[in-house]
């Protein structure tokens, strides 16, 4: 019987990937601006997550709200603002280099976690961190060269705000987080659609995109992470992630031919073979524990 850890690693890994797809949706929404496409995909969040809480806990998705107290609601906050910026920095830079500047979060959650959460990092999330920061910089060197600061500066923002998210996820592990979401998607809708005046008639495709971002990519990923948290370390949950910002510029470039540097290629290379060489070892292990104790 699979583990609660390979589990999650197997989920991160396939939501990772999924999620991955994201910028190349932004870029084939053509009409809805940044604002209305926020609004949109966090409507398709809310359904999403409400569906799956109607599922785990029926009718009773008060109480699991009520559960997760002020952390829950500090949690939500700062996912608010990542999900905002997250789209605002794909409108304001190039895919690449937003993905790029999001590729800091693991370490960002690593450093924080030791300094609150007291979480000390596995020699082997060390080494995979290492080496996966080669090719990030690699990729933040040559992507921050073709310009879009501002964008760069939101994405920043955006990793910090993410990271402290996943923190707070870590600290109250012992609850059922998930609702976390479902606070974040109704603070996120009320801002966009208070930013965007109430202008949110876009055409259909635009809106079927942004479900497809929202409900189906966002709401799986987001359930799959907070679940993980219960099982893997801020530094190591984080860690996949960087699947995400590492294929998201390949999706662009194969399919709409948006420029990816050569720099910017085997620094994404060498992310996703850092992160597949650490998933490897990570299951092998766990595997061999079970075996050890049986």
């Amino acid at each position: 019987m699979i583990s609660n850890r390979n589990l999650s690693i197997l989920l991160l890994i396939t939501g990772s990937v999924g999620i991955s797809f994201g910028g190349l949706i932004m870029r084939n929404i053509n009409n809805a601006d940044p604002w209305q496409i926020t609004f949109y995909r966090s409507l398709a969040f809310l359904f999403s997550i409400t569906l799956v809480l109607i599922y785990r806990h029926n009718s009773d998705i008060l109480t699991s709200i009520k559960k997760i107290g002020y952390p829950g609601i500090a949690a939500g906050f700062f996912l608010m603002i990542a999900q905002i910026l997250y789209v605002q920095s794909f409108a304001h830079t190039s895919i690449a280099n937003a993905l790029f500047t999001f590729s800091t979060i693991p370490f960002i959650s690593a450093f924080l976690a030791f300094i609150f959460l007291k979480e000390k990092i596995s020699t082997t999330t060390i080494v995979t961190m290492f080496f996966a920061f080669i090719g990030i910089f690699i990729m933040i060197k040559d992507g921050l060269e073709t310009g879009g600061f501002y964008g760069n500066i939101i994405a920043l923002i955006c990793a910090f705000s993410f990271s402290t998210f996943v923190i707070i996820l870590r600290k109250s592990r012992n609850n059922d987080m998930l609702p976390v979401n479902l606070i974040s998607s109704v603070l996120v809708l009320i801002v966009s659609f208070a930013i965007s005046l109430g202008e949110i008639n876009v055409p259909i495709q635009d809106i079927l995109l942004c479900f497809l971002w929202g409900g189906v990519l966002s709401g799986f990923v987001h359930s799959v992470f907070v679940y993980s948290t219960r099982f893997l370390q801020a530094s190591e949950a984080t860690l996949f992630m960087l699947l995400e910002f590492s294929l998201g510029p390949f999706w662009v470039w194969i399919f709409l031919n948006e420029t990816i540097t050569q720099e910017a290629f085997y620094g994404g290379i060498i992310v996703m073979l850092s992160v597949a060489v650490y998933s490897f070892f990570e299951i092998k292990k766990t595997k061999f524990k079970a075996i050890s104790m049986s």
